[in-house]
């Protein structure tokens, strides 16, 4: 018996779908309430308040350094002092320094270099004091406070923003599997296509074939089905999603599994170009959008 295609869509009922993406994203964004971000501001600046408070306005920072990156709400204040704020694993690099708590209080020399590194990027447009060897005033003092905390709650929304997003859209689908029917099953490593979820079964984050897969379900026909799940942002943003991740997975899975094993697929919101969507269809992914997860379960359907 021959295996039910998956979809391939044409460039007009792409537009159509990416087109109507675009708008529930913007309607997205627009009515996200402003009480996230103001939370996090005020979490920010306390952080940042305490940091200052605690280090003398920064003049002790480098000799209470143990003190203040084993506390992981100062680590985080501390990595926000340079300009641009420097991530965890950057800094690591830069200061050849480990950030675990243990480490730092067994080497005080180690988390010194690490102060050392951050103080070396300080953004003195909000900490013109420091180089100046000075107390600040107490306006430099609140526009430093004010500008450090808006960076990290900025950072942390859209941070936030993005995995709440990923993770409603992999309920979603999780929720349509076993609306159709579907099983859930415990998380695996799959190797080899005899290790996947069987028929009308799938389960959740796995690695498939050496490569993570946000779901994994079996078709009714018996092939598997590794579904990412992609929120794009921009369509600059899509590239990375689309193309560089979700296609190049698609890829490897076929090369490694074939297309009589397998289906891959993305089940994608937010903001796409048209060209990187039929580059990454051209590739072998089949593309389903969140707003119609009604296809998804249609060619599901038609493997039986």
């Amino acid at each position: 018996m021959s295996q039910a295609r998956p979809p391939r869509w044409d460039d007009q009922r792409f537009e159509i779908d990416r087109q109507f993406a675009i708008q529930q994203f913007r309607k997205i964004r627009m009515l996200e309430p402003l009480e996230q971000y103001l939370a996090a501001f005020e979490q920010h600046r306390a952080a940042v308040e305490t940091l200052l408070e605690a280090t003398v306005e920064l003049s002790r920072l480098s000799e209470l350094a143990i003190e203040v990156l084993t506390d992981p709400v100062s680590l985080q204040a501390v990595r926000y002092l340079a300009g641009p704020a420097v991530s965890q694993d950057d800094l690591k690099v830069l200061a050849e320094a480990s950030l675990a708590p243990g480490r730092l209080r067994a080497d005080e020399e180690m988390a010194r270099r690490v102060i050392d590194t951050v103080l070396l990027g300080l953004d003195r447009s909000r900490f013109p004091w420091v180089g100046e060897d000075r107390e600040p005033t107490e306006a430099e003092r609140e526009a430093a406070t004010v500008a450090t905390a808006a960076l990290m709650a900025g950072r942390r929304v859209m941070t936030d923003r993005a995995n709440e997003s990923k993770a409603e859209q992999e309920d979603s689908v999780a929720a349509a599997l076993e609306a159709a029917g579907f099983s859930r099953v415990p998380t695996r490593t799959v190797d080899n296509l005899s290790q996947a979820p069987g028929k009308g079964e799938f389960c959740g984050e796995c690695s498939f074939g050496g490569r993570k897969a946000d779901i994994v379900a079996g078709l009714w026909d018996g092939r598997a089905m590794p579904i990412e799940c992609k929120v794009s942002n921009s369509s600059t943003n899509s590239v990375k999603r689309l193309n560089n991740d979700a296609a190049q997975k698609a890829t490897i899975w076929l090369k490694r599994f074939g297309d009589r094993g397998i289906v891959p697929a993305a089940v994608i919101s937010g903001v796409f170009k048209l060209g990187n969507l039929k580059s990454a269809q051209d590739k072998g992914l089949t593309i389903f959008w969140a707003h119609d997860l009604g296809a998804l379960i249609d060619f599901i359907e038609s493997t039986r």
